[in-house]
Order: structure tokens, then C-alpha cells, then sequence
């Protein structure tokens, strides 16, 4: 890699990770320049503020995790298996996180769209960007579901917005509460959504 696009990089990810840990209006440019040790200069030379770096952060994270939701949501995956796979990859997630720096984190994207939504238009958009790319990849396997006669729905994106919802929710609760806890409900909340009969605990 290029020392350029290795500094931009830098500056991206420690970001995201500041931010993700913290929120937007407790981490200054000094502080992701001090914790990417790269001069402060170097930053203006990538970003024309803080508000531009971080609605790059946010898409470079997006596509950082693409790789795992084109896995999660193939079609060769049945579709409430998808969703399941998506439920447990959050809370893995979550757990990771909160193994790193002894704290819930939730959604960075999230987050950050619910401090800044009525200050930051740029930082706003790229938020609903975002939001809207997860409801595709649960629609996808919400669709199928319906389809194969998994589950009924009138209106798969109606649904799968519902969806992301419930699992948004769930992240701010466990946030909040700094507590796992709330995630551990994710599975048997689908199930509820979508009216689907859990399977019975064997005797």
C-alpha cells in the first residue's frame, strides 16, 4: 500500500474506532491525529473537516463489512438462515467489541446518525445511505422467505424495515444498559416478527 493511501486509511479507521467507542462531539481532530500519529496537516490534506472524514469512515466501514453480509445473505443460504446468521454475527460482534474495551458500543452508524442527524447533513445522509443498504440485504432474504412459504408478508421491505428496527432497538438497549443481555433475544424477536412457530425444546 501506498504511504498515502496507508495514512488515509489510518485516519479513517481510528475514526471510526474513537468515534464507535466515544461519540462524534468528544473526539476532536487532534485526538484521531495523536491516536494515528499523523500530523495534523496531513489530515486537512484528505479531509476538509471532521464531518467529511467521518461520513468516509462510516462508508470505508460499510464496505469493510460487505464481504461478511455478502456471505450471511448468500442465496445459497436459505433465507431464515440468513437472517439467523445476521442475528448471531451482531451479538459476536457486540461481544468482541465489548471484550476490547470493556464497554457495549451498539451501531456506530446508528449512533452517530442519532447525535448528528439534526446538526450534520452530510454525516445525516451518509447515515440513511447505509441504513437503507442493510434493509436491502434483509428484504432479499425476507423476500425469499415469503416465496419458498416460510413466512407470509404483503410487503417485504415493509418487513425487513421492521427488522432492522428490532435489531437497531436491541443495540441501543445493550448500549445503554452496557449489557450482552438484550442481544440474546434477537432470534426468538424475529421469530415473534416474522409469526414464525419456535422449534420445540426437546424432553
Amino acid at each position: 500500500m501506498k504511504p498515502e493511501c496507508e495514512t488515509k486509511c489510518k485516519l479513517l479507521r481510528v475514526a471510526m474506532q474513537l468515534i464507535w467507542e466515544s461519540s462524534y462531539g468528544s473526539v476532536s481532530v487532534d485526538d484521531i491525529c495523536k491516536k494515528a500519529g499523523v500530523q495534523k496537516g496531513s489530515f486537512y490534506y484528505f479531509f476538509p473537516s471532521k464531518s467529511d472524514l467521518t461520513a468516509a469512515a462510516i462508508e470505508a466501514d460499510w464496505q469493510a463489512k460487505r464481504v461478511f453480509f455478502d456471505q450471511v445473505f448468500s442465496p445459497q443460504t436459505p433465507p431464515l438462515e440468513r437472517i439467523e446468521r445476521f442475528c448471531q454475527g451482531a451479538y459476536e460482534n457486540q461481544k468482541a467489541k465489548f471484550e476490547e474495551c470493556g464497554k457495549v458500543c451498539g451501531c456506530p452508524m446508528i449512533t452517530l446518525g442519532a447525535e448528528l442527524s439534526t446538526q450534520d447533513e452530510t454525516i445525516r445522509r451518509k447515515t440513511v445511505e447505509i441504513m437503507d443498504r442493510y434493509v436491502r440485504y434483509l428484504e432479499s432474504a425476507v423476500r425469499d422467505a415469503a416465496t419458498e412459504g416460510a413466512i407470509h408478508t404483503d410487503d417485504p421491505h415493509a418487513t425487513a424495515q421492521q427488522l432492522f428496527a428490532f435489531f437497531q432497538g436491541l443495540l441501543l438497549q445493550a448500549k445503554v444498559r452496557n449489557d450482552l443481555a438484550p442481544l440474546r433475544g434477537m432470534k426468538a424477536g424475529v421469530q415473534l416478527l416474522l409469526q414464525i412457530q419456535p422449534e420445540p425444546v426437546p424432553t
